[in-house]
């Protein structure tokens, strides 16, 4: 046993802790996981915690041979005691099978796109933005948002519901700060029963395991304050749906900001054009793995709100400060609206990094800045930009078609994803 591995039982027993829970997340992004002994961390560390393959939604793997085990490979680094499981460390793994990486765990894909990124001298920092709502059944068993009191016509920020739900909330910010998050602000958001939490970007894999752990944190407080956490995009029929916009940057080797030009339009360098050229002109491929259910368009809609605005980006256009756009600029950064809670986070940043690389490379046209509400012009029935697939069925074909696209992301998990779909 590495001095280091021994450091580490050492300082989590005295701390209590006396299980791992190694986890990993399947295809449909979803984090799973088993609880094995902290005694035996090295084995966790170098060989893996092991998991029947096949059993797992995604990876593609045989009901036999040496190929049919997934193995998880704890990361050391990630280890965190879980506040909501007393005695219990988190822990993030990588997917391996054979001893060697597996080409379908959506960690490694993001990995290797990372790598692809690294190779131009370039480092993607992300921030993701979760959107949730707190759901109970009432007496006769239907769902309800939030307490059943939360029912104004615009409930953006509003302060009684937080008060109401002040035992949540500070849960949640006892549990995420414990966890490490660095919170920024919690607020009520546009639909009944909704929130959103904001805590600091981070590079795009620590971003990436940080969400799954949100998601795991969100469930448990929830639960503990009698509510379910949803990541579902749109559960309620008339209301906004939930997004998990991503804030996107790139540094160069010298740690300077590259989509950043203040004389640029809307902000943007040349380098920021061509990534957000990328992601247009692959919208509708990324559509698949960014929004990925069926649910995901009945968000992606231009619909009418019961709240009198809707936030659903479906046009491809890119405008400063316009949320009407599917790309929207702030601050020499592009916020990136299309994902939804549904995704897999791993395989959505990947992809939509994939696409900006692209698009770097030249070739396509800068997109122009768009200054108009979107919304508004598609209700005075003027022409408008080219808009998103209208389902998944639409989305799941240009993903087929996107050869390009499959190949950078890696064909082996985007077989897998369309076996699936």
């Amino acid at each position: 046993m590495s001095h280091d591995l021994a450091a580490t039982i050492e300082r989590l027993s005295a701390q209590g802790i006396h299980s791992v829970l190694a986890q990993f997340t399947d295809l449909h992004g979803t984090p799973k996981g088993k609880l094995v002994p902290l005694a035996l961390l090295p084995e966790w560390v170098h060989s893996g915690a092991g998991f029947a393959g096949p059993s797992i939604w995604g990876t593609g793997l045989p009901r036999r041979g040496a190929r049919s085990e997934y193995h998880g490979r704890v990361l050391p680094g990630s280890l965190r005691p879980l506040p909501f499981m007393p005695g219990v460390a988190h822990a993030v793994c990588d997917g391996y099978a054979g001893g060697e990486p597996l080409d379908t765990c959506p960690r490694q894909v993001l990995q290797h796109q990372l790598a692809r990124a690294a190779a131009r001298g370039l480092t993607l920092w992300v921030g993701i933005e979760p959107e949730f709502f707190l759901l109970r059944r009432d007496g006769a068993g239907r769902w309800v948002a939030g307490d059943g009191e939360d029912r104004l016509a615009k409930p953006s920020y509003d302060l009684k519901a937080m008060h109401r739900q002040r035992d949540f909330l500070d849960d949640m910010r006892a549990t995420l700060t414990a966890l490490g998050f660095e919170l920024q602000q919690m607020d009520h958001e546009d639909a009944n029963g909704q929130y959103e939490i904001n805590y600091r970007f981070d590079e795009a894999l620590a971003a990436a395991d940080r969400f799954q752990l949100f998601q795991l944190s969100a469930h448990a407080v929830a639960e503990r304050h009698g509510f379910v956490y949803s990541g579902m995009p749109k559960p309620l029929a008339g209301a906004p749906g939930s997004g998990l916009h991503f804030h996107l940057s790139l540094t160069d080797a010298q740690g300077r900001a590259v989509f950043t030009d203040a004389a640029g339009p809307m902000g943007l360098s040349a380098a920021g054009l061509g990534f957000a050229a990328g992601l247009l002109h692959h919208g509708d491929a990324l559509a698949a793995l960014c929004a990925p259910t069926v649910n995901s368009y009945k968000r992606l809609a231009a619909s009418h709100s019961a709240s009198g605005t809707t936030w659903a980006p479906v046009w491809k256009a890119v405008g400063d400060n316009n949320r009407t756009c599917l790309l929207r600029t702030v601050a020499g950064r592009l916020e990136w609206r299309l994902p939804d809670p549904s995704c897999n986070v791993y395989i959505a940043i990947a992809a939509t990094l994939a696409a900006g690389l692209a698009g770097l490379e030249g070739g396509l046209p800068a997109p122009q800045p768009c200054d108009e509400d979107l919304y508004e012009r598609h209700a005075a029935g003027q022409p408008m930009p080219p808009r998103l697939p209208r389902d998944l069925c639409a989305a799941l074909d240009a993903l087929q078609a996107a050869a390009r696209l499959r190949a950078d992301v890696g064909e082996a998990i985007c077989a897998q994803f369309l076996r699936l779909k």
